[in-house]
């Protein structure tokens, strides 16, 4: 079996188009990936196909053309925009004789960079786990020898047993460690719920401005940076609205087009805080040409975890980079839906807590009726 290299921080990567709406824009969000993980890019290699190739994705000849462009430019990684086969991964390994990993490897690769608590470290080993298990049939002995490196990185640099058994066993006690995390988490929502607080989540794609949004309206300090999936530890604050009234505030991890289902289900825990929410906070990066595409994808993921019937005001953030005013749209019932602000100047925050208010006034008088 092909002997992987130990590291992997030049990459050559692959966005085929094979007739999707969105193809331009999904290359471009792969190589925000790339440079989220750490990974310089030496080339990127395109090309449309009809359907991908049962063996290698992308056709022979294209192949050929990854081969000698990787081997000229010295690449160590093979980057695919798409989601490979197991046998499709073993046979490019092989021609190229390089590591080859896929869009769902490299986010789940990031993952394992940004987990900063034990909560979030757990899920992203299980997330790995369970993709990596998927494998385990097709011969990827390599793995018991992993030392980290793109696609590869676990929690901790740790190695992972490519035993199917062990494998099992271990994600057996990940499950159950994330279980315990659920229940504590649903005893401090009750205690919420016993005290009438309002429950608000912050939700959107990645890089929206969802944390810089948080630490201005609570004050916080959650990380914040101008990167793909900057926040993967949800933190909860509480915020004094007006007449004494109070919400607490959630931020959560963002969501991305292709973000994949073992994510999605060993954030379960996580994500429950946006299930639970009584009022969704949508934050939309405004200035971003694709956003209206952004949308739909998020709201795809909500209804996905059973979080597409909460409530939702959307935010328009980043409006510092389009010169627009701060401004609020109201629905038929003259509550605030839409939003325009932006987070980093701090220019219309007095608009989201009277929506978070009046949202919470609104859900007394249902509760009450």
């Amino acid at each position: 079996m092909l002997e992987r290299p130990g590291n992997g921080h030049r990459a050559i990567l692959v966005g085929l188009d094979l007739g999707e709406a969105d193809h331009a824009e999904s290359v471009a969000e792969l190589k925000q990936l790339t440079s989220s993980a750490g990974v310089a890019t030496l080339a990127m290699l395109g090309g449309r196909r009809a359907r991908p190739d049962p063996a290698y994705f992308a056709g022979s000849g294209k192949v050929a053309e990854l081969e000698r462009v990787a081997d000229d430019l010295g690449a160590d990684v093979v980057i695919f925009n798409h989601e490979l086969a197991p046998a499709q991964l073993r046979n490019l390994e092989l021609r190229l004789k390089r590591r080859v990993i896929d869009r769902t490897s490299l986010i789940l690769d990031i993952f394992a960079q940004r987990a900063r608590s034990h909560e979030g470290k757990l899920q992203v080993e299980l997330a790995q786990l369970q993709h990596l298990s998927t494998r385990l049939k097709h011969g990827w002995s390599h793995l018991e020898r992993q030392k980290g490196g793109i696609g590869l990185r676990g929690p901790g640099e740790t190695q992972l047993e490519t035993d199917r058994r062990l494998v099992g066993n271990r994600m057996k006690v990940l499950r159950e460690k994330l279980d315990k995390v659920r229940s504590q988490r649903h005893i401090q929502r009750r205690a919420r719920h016993r005290g009438e607080v309002f429950s608000v989540s912050l939700v959107g794609y990645t890089n929206a401005g969802k944390s810089t949004l948080f630490n201005a309206l609570t004050q916080a300090s959650a990380f914040a940076a101008d990167q793909l999936f900057a926040t993967l530890d949800t933190t909860s604050r509480r915020i004094r609205l007006v007449a004494g009234a109070e919400a607490v505030v959630s931020d959560t991890v963002g969501f991305i087009r292709g973000l994949p289902h073992t994510l999605v289900a060993a954030f379960r825990a996580t994500l429950e805080e946006t299930v639970q929410a009584d009022l969704l906070l949508h934050v939309i990066d405004a200035a971003h040409p694709g956003h209206d595409q952004q949308v739909l994808e998020v709201d795809r993921v909500l209804k996905e975890i059973g979080a597409g019937a909460i409530p939702q005001v959307l935010v328009y953030n980043k409006i510092d980079l389009l010169a627009v005013e701060p401004a609020v749209a109201r629905d038929e019932y003259g509550n605030i839906s839409r939003i325009w602000l932006s987070a980093r100047d701090r220019s219309g925050l007095a608009e989201v807590r009277a929506a978070i208010r009046d949202h919470g006034q609104q859900a007394k008088k249902i509760a009450a009726a």
